[in-house]
């Protein structure tokens, strides 16, 4: 287990790399805990969801996300001023050396690659990764899962988290239809904008000229940002089919639930509480004697 720490939890240092939706709510979870907390993020962040995620902040310098704010930084000298004005602040293309000099207490890899992209757990006292791609025990010391379901936001002290299907989850009643891509690769141009009604069919933007079209009908949740270049394999926009223009502009519920787990695994690691962690075997093993049992 970890060294615990022994000063007040507004003086632990927790770096999240990544920016995007579900890095935003474990960062926005751990913020309001009063944890301070610095992110990274890519010089052109491909997060869809720019009306809810920190990594907005990249593009236009300083962005508030329901009472938070957070700002672009492109110098670690820069980052104690950031949390002086109680804002979080938001590196750019920083290195593993660079995050090493902020001497984070925790080291949260957001980046949702799918994959591990070189997060160790010798990078801080205590790192947790967000899904799949990590082996807790192994490479970080906890893995939050980040598939919706029943185990959603869960932490795993031992092993992995499920396996990424491919599948987007399920939202009012739409799954692959309120995810787009785009037809070929290129410059994407967007044609509406976050919160915009649209209907099934409607040009939601354009990659070389090329039109990408609205699958579903309902309210644009998310959007790439301008002048990206993007393939058929990135997702370009998310279409609501709920239609709610509020939920557009605050962090989602599933952000929400990730970040409840890394608070969880942060409170647990504090206390000390090694008694009380849960495997992804230990979670199965119960799960499949349940169903013996209503067999």
């Amino acid at each position: 287990m970890a060294q615990n720490f022994s000063y007040p939890l507004t003086d632990i240092r927790v770096v999240i790399k990544g920016a995007g939706d579900l890095a935003t709510g474990v960062a926005y979870r751990l913020w309001r805990a009063g944890f301070k907390v610095a992110m990274t993020e890519l010089a052109q962040p491909l997060a869809i969801r720019l009306g809810a995620v920190f990594a907005q902040a990249v593009y236009v310098g300083r962005v508030n996300l329901e009472g938070i704010e957070a700002c672009r930084i492109d110098d670690l000298s820069q980052v104690e001023a950031a949390w002086q004005e109680d804002v979080i602040p938001v590196l750019v293309e920083v290195t593993q050396e660079e995050i090493a000099a902020l001497r984070p207490e925790v080291l949260v890899d957001g980046i949702m690659a799918k994959r591990n992209t070189g997060t160790r757990m010798a990078d801080a006292p205590l790192v947790i990764a967000l899904g799949p791609g990590f082996v807790a025990g192994r490479d970080v010391h906890a893995v939050v899962e980040t598939s919706r379901g029943h185990y959603l936001g869960r932490v795993i002290w031992e092993g992995t988290a499920q396996p990424n299907t491919g599948v987007p989850g399920e939202v009012g009643g739409q799954s692959h239809k309120r995810v787009v891509y785009p037809p070929g690769s290129g410059i994407f141009r967007p044609a509406v904008t976050i919160g915009t009604f649209v209907r099934e069919g409607d040009v939601l933007g354009t990659v070389d000229g090329a039109p990408v079209l609205a699958r579903t009908s309902g309210v644009v949740r998310g959007l790439i940002h301008d002048g990206l270049a993007v393939t058929p394999a990135i997702k370009v926009a998310d279409v609501d089919p709920r239609g709610i223009v509020e939920h557009c502009f605050t962090v989602s519920d599933k952000a929400l639930a990730i970040g409840g787990g890394v608070l969880e695994a942060i409170m647990t690691h504090l206390t000390g509480c090694a008694s009380r962690r849960t495997s992804r075997r230990l979670e199965v093993a119960a799960t499949s004697a349940k169903s013996a049992c209503a067999d």
